[in-house]
């Protein structure tokens, strides 16, 4: 399972419950809200919010919930202010993890992040320890059953940056500031994608097995089951026969 898109990778195979469904959409009205009060409530002028907006209907949110979401973060109805926060640290056998934050309560959110890192085999760090290994990069994913030869034309053409194969599917990595223009120029070839979305990418890659991978999917479980976490990436990587041992 090497590639870019490790986590989301894994996450997608191991699906998701109901009740991690309702963490989803709770996390998705946070950032859909954020985006809106930032960069105001037009989604076709504010990237960042239309990357939300699609996030969220790719997880069938009504669209009642999402105009909600717009109208709190432009003060069209009462909220809560959350502030976005970073914590770095790291995992079992010495994996950089980055954590986004959207928190109403700074003190909880550190006491609660820093909590999790210790009782999951790691450690938080002091910002800048472990985000230099990162870059934002766009990926999309599609299935395999698509040409991979006219996918590669037709992703270079719309100005993306590289098309690989990451095993299950292909994946298709852009800049951030055309992420949305290449998504949409493949789409209209015809290519249907699994998942589009923004991440952080490792420049480098630790790979764990054994015990040490099994801790470092717990504590990437802990983190994403914490309310005021966004995201979670780490630079982890955990062979395909490790996962069916674990999974």
């Amino acid at each position: 399972m090497s590639g870019h898109n490790k986590w989301s990778t894994i996450k997608h195979k191991k699906g998701a419950t109901d009740a991690k469904r309702g963490k989803v959409f709770t996390k998705l009205i946070k950032e859909i809200s954020v985006a809106a009060k930032l960069g105001g409530a037009d989604p076709g002028s504010n990237p960042r919010l239309r990357t939300a907006v699609d996030k969220a209907k790719a997880e069938n949110m009504p669209k009642d919930n999402i105009e909600r979401a717009i109208k709190k973060g432009t003060g069209g109805m009462e909220g809560v202010t959350y502030e976005e926060i970073i914590y770095e640290g790291y995992g079992p056998g010495g994996a950089a993890v980055l954590v986004e934050v959207l928190t109403d309560n700074r003190n909880r959110s550190v006491s609660d992040i820093r909590s999790i890192f210790s009782k999951s085999n790691g450690n938080m760090g002091e910002s800048g320890c472990v985000a230099w290994m990162f870059s934002k990069k766009g990926l999309i994913d599609f299935d395999k059953t698509v040409d991979f030869e006219l996918l590669f034309e037709a992703a270079l053409e719309a100005g993306a940056e590289d098309v690989s194969d990451q095993g299950e599917s292909y994946q298709v990595a852009a800049d951030l500031s055309s992420f949305i223009e290449v998504r949409e120029a493949l789409a209209a070839k015809g290519f249907k994608h699994i998942t589009a979305e923004i991440t952080m990418v490792p420049q480098t890659q630790v790979k764990l097995e054994g015990k040490q991978a099994e801790s470092m999917l717990k504590l990437m479980d802990k983190l994403e089951d914490n309310d005021d976490v966004q995201n979670v990436y780490a630079n982890f990587d955990i062979s395909e026969e490790e996962m069916e041992k674990l999974m």
